[in-house]
């Protein structure tokens, strides 16, 4: 029987890869007692191993150091660990188990899911929805409205026509325009 080392992923008989808690602070950048008071408050639990009494150790698995980094994340944006453990919990009630497949976003005080470039949720309001913009979409959606409309050269005020054109037939709005101009 060969010793598993004391840091480094442990390899398990079915062949999965788990990390113990030293490695996993060093990997994410957080204190193990940090690691420890998140893990027995159930924010970030070890999904490979939990500790089960004296001498036994806590095993990470990758996607778990992911949501911790999450968490730091998070907390050094400035939002607070209540906070935090609240989107966790709402995501978790809505059986959202792998945290790791989500975006959270955050202005600093709360926690966003962001489902798709549309739709975000704010996560600390009962999973109120809020309104998202996605600058690329809205570029490219620009870009192929554009790509068969007229466009003008940008040298200078251009004098106006001596005689209004006319209006398309059916729109009242612009014929009003038109006469106004005119007259």
């Amino acid at each position: 029987m060969h010793e598993q080392p004391l840091e480094g992923p442990l390899v398990g008989e079915d062949g999965s890869v788990g990390y113990r808690g030293v490695t996993a602070c060093q990997a994410v950048g957080i204190s193990y007692r940090q690691l420890d008071y998140w893990a027995r408050t159930t924010l970030v639990v070890p999904s490979i191993r939990d500790a089960s009494g004296s001498g036994t150790q806590r095993l990470y698995s990758f996607r778990d150091l992911v949501v911790l980094k999450v968490v730091k994340r998070l907390l050094d944006a400035g939002v607070s660990l209540q906070n935090i453990r609240r989107a966790i919990e709402a995501l978790r009630s809505r059986g959202v188990d792998d945290l790791a497949g989500i975006t959270l976003i955050s202005d600093g005080t709360t926690v966003y899911e962001c489902r798709s470039p549309e739709e975000v949720v704010d996560l600390l309001q009962g999973g109120q929805g809020v309104f998202g913009i996605a600058i690329g979409g809205a570029f490219k959606e620009i870009q192929g409205s554009l790509s068969h409309l007229p466009a003008e050269p940008a040298a200078g005020p251009q004098p106006l026509p001596a005689v209004p054109e006319e209006p398309p037939a059916g729109d009242e709005l612009a014929a009003r325009r038109a006469r106004r101009r005119a007259g």
